[in-house]
């Protein structure tokens, strides 16, 4: 799949998002408010979070589809991690509202009209948010878009918390039908608070994912180690060091230095540079590979025993 096409998958099913995502909060907010449930009036906010969030996510994967410049030589991939480090927060402030609203409604708990009406709105909602949710996923694990995955993730959890409140709302009709005076009203605000402490779980997971790649962490175990194998295969160079990697949003950076004979033609080097590029391009896509070329003078640094590839080192170790 060319990077065109990636944006464009990216940009529609972030759009597709928005639209799902601005239903569903008119939705749940009508019948919330009609009915007088907290629980439904809290998956209207969760909802709405949602949307923002989506709308969030648009944003980024727009601009984090557009080309390096001067301004950005690196890309503006990190848009992406930005946005769900945003989406966090707003999940985490959404929570902390349907704790408050939860709490306040055990404290004077209000008898619910019509609760079957809340349970056709939740299985709506759940089954929708199940659609668009599958659709980020599978749109995010094409392209390596985090603003999609951490989208993808919001409804997910959405579903959940929806089903969850549908429950909630199942068992009041029944019980009601069943004997008329029952005071079970305190599901409603209990299924709320599970709900909040549900998205307050979903909230730590998209910071830490989206988070960490604004500090630069390196790329997992697994794909280094993939850098590494193809490096070590090569046997027309000396040694490798100062193996350095990153990600911001869809894009790998990859950075090293080789070391080969001093009397290696640059043609030669440039030659050994193209194939790494390739093979390492091949196997981590969307990936920016940065090559420097040194002599080896058999010096045997520190710093490039680990990634010798010759016997100078062994026997340096072993006369000390």
């Amino acid at each position: 799949m060319t990077e065109n096409t990636d944006s464009k998958l990216v940009i529609s099913t972030a759009k597709l998002s928005v639209f799902s995502n601005l239903s569903l909060t008119l939705g749940k907010l009508a019948v919330g408010i009609i009915i007088g449930s907290v629980s439904i009036i809290s998956e209207a906010v969760h909802s709405l979070i949602d949307l923002m969030a989506a709308l969030i996510a648009f944003f980024a994967v727009r601009e984090s589809a557009k080309p390096a410049d001067d301004e950005h030589p690196y890309g503006h991939g990190k848009f992406e991690n930005v946005s769900g480090t945003i989406e966090a927060l707003l999940i985490f402030a959404a929570a902390a509202y349907i704790i408050y609203e939860s709490v306040r409604r055990f404290v004077t708990p209000r008898p619910i009209g019509m609760p079957v009406i809340g349970v056709a709105v939740m299985f709506i909602s759940a089954a929708v948010n199940f659609a668009v949710s599958a659709r980020l996923f599978k749109a995010a694990k094409k392209t390596e878009s985090v603003a999609l995955e951490a989208d993808g993730w919001h409804l997910r959890t959405d579903v959940y918390t929806s089903l969850g409140v549908m429950t909630a709302m199942l068992i009041i009709t029944v019980v009601k039908f069943f004997f008329p005076d029952a005071d079970i009203y305190w599901l409603d605000p209990l299924a709320a608070l599970v709900v909040a402490a549900m998205i307050i779980k979903a909230a730590y997971d998209v910071t830490v994912k989206s988070a960490k790649d604004l500090f630069d962490m390196c790329l997992p175990p697994e794909e280094v180690a993939v850098v590494e194998n193809i490096i070590r295969s090569d046997k027309n160079i000396s040694g490798f060091h100062d193996l350095k990697t990153r990600k911001a949003g869809n894009k790998r950076f990859v950075e090293f230095h080789i070391l080969v004979r001093p009397a290696m033609s640059v043609a030669e080097s440039h030659e050994i540079t193209r194939k790494f590029d390739s093979e390492i391009a091949a196997k981590l896509e969307n990936s920016v590979i940065t090559i420097h070329v040194e002599p080896c003078d058999n010096t045997c640094t520190p710093k490039c025993q680990k990634g010798c590839l010759t016997k100078c080192c062994k026997l340096e170790n072993a006369k000390k």
